[in-house]
């Protein structure tokens, strides 16, 4: 029989931990350097240093823990894995119901920011109640206990989720995983789902060459840049892709390699605190290793869409991040109803880093569809 009870969760890490993570911290062993490459062997260990050292010397644990359980949390069991969520209602009973979904190597830390601006908005912007799951395998989740938590299962639970929460009809918003898991949510629950909205559509050439007909000269630059990419910086895809336990080892091990591997895709631009708190939040939970299985189970699932998907899409593309070819989507996605990109501050964690801009996309897009 399934446990359906949702209980209540708060984050209170063991002092002891936070002890044997100091003491780590200060014996690290650092690996021997090339002069003068930069980043071409890849992240830099300057740039490791100088997170390490503010992780150790000058960021609080304590206080983003407080921070966390500042807001409602809750936890409940799924398909047999334990599910951890934020549950942050507004006081506006007009309120729509969205579930917020992160990725790799981020956390639930993404969009604490936005939490505040979409639940009690100013009385003429709507409102929303949200949800901020932990993916299963990551953080305060716990490491999962079974194969296969791919997009499609974790879709399969979140819509379980919003309806054991009491939502019949609700919005899904994404970034990274979250906008490959969104989508989904749209095929399995067309009646709930009103829209998704996401910071990334990720569809790819398929390899035939009459796609690229007609192509913008813009288009062109973001498949080149795909490519560049794909040759330059995608080895953590496929390492977490083929032998995710092999790489586990090190990253359970050692909080300066799990820091040094996953702020590869942590921009220098933004803020120590940030980075180091979503590389905490997977450190203390001891979901290193189990969080990167996701693109495993991703890479070896038997499942694929049967077409496109017909749910409302929108999408909020911004200036350093992935950029999406709008001819691409339309072959995956029959629904795009807002394309937006933008060019000021914000990058790949835009909950983050231009929340207002990423707030007032989201609301343009749910009133469209209301």
């Amino acid at each position: 029989m399934t446990n359906t009870e949702i209980r209540p969760f708060r984050v209170e890490v063991p002092q002891a931990q936070l002890d044997d993570l100091a003491d780590r911290l200060r014996r690290a062993l650092w690996p021997a350097e090339l002069p003068g490459v930069g980043d071409a062997y890849g992240v830099p260990g300057d740039r490791v240093r100088g997170l390490a050292r503010y992780w150790a010397e000058e960021f609080d644990w304590r206080a983003f823990e407080a921070r966390l359980n500042a807001h409602p949390q809750f936890v409940t069991e799924i398909d047999g894995e334990d599910i951890h969520f934020l549950h942050v209602r507004s006081s506006r009973p007009d309120a729509t119901p969205l579930v917020l979904t992160h990725g790799w190597p981020g956390s639930i830390v993404e969009y604490l920011d936005v939490i505040a601006p979409l639940t009690e908005p100013a009385a003429d912007r709507p409102a929303f109640h949200v949800v901020i799951p932990s993916l299963p395998g990551f953080g305060f989740s716990g490491p999962t206990r079974s194969t296969g938590w791919n997009r499609h299962r974790t879709a399969a639970a979140w819509v379980e989720l919003m309806h054991r929460l009491g939502y019949e009809r609700y919005g899904a918003v994404g970034n990274d995983g979250g906008s490959m898991v969104s989508p989904e949510m749209g095929r399995l629950d067309p009646e709930g789902v009103i829209g998704v909205h996401v910071t990334q559509i990720f569809s790819f050439p398929s390899g035939d060459p009459a796609e690229f007909a007609g192509l913008s000269e813009a288009d062109m630059a973001a498949v080149q840049h795909l490519q560049w990419f794909y040759e330059n910086k995608f080895s953590f895809n496929q390492v977490h892709s083929q032998q995710p336990t092999t790489l586990a080892y090190a990253l359970s091990d050692s909080p300066v390699g799990l820091l040094g591997w996953n702020a590869q895709l942590f921009d220098e631009n933004l803020d120590p605190e940030f980075v180091v708190a979503n590389v905490a939040v997977h450190w203390l939970t001891g979901t290193a290793g189990s969080a990167i299985r996701f693109y495993y189970e991703d890479a070896h699932t038997a499942e694929q869409p049967t077409g496109p998907t017909t749910t409302p899409i929108g999408l909020s593309m911004f200036a350093g991040d992935f950029q999406s070819i709008r001819a691409f989507a339309e072959r995956d996605h029959k629904n795009i109803v807002s394309w937006n990109s933008y060019t000021g501050p914000g990058g790949h964690y835009a909950a983050h880093e231009a929340t207002d801009v990423l707030v007032a996309d989201i609301r343009q897009f749910y009133a469209k569809l209301s």
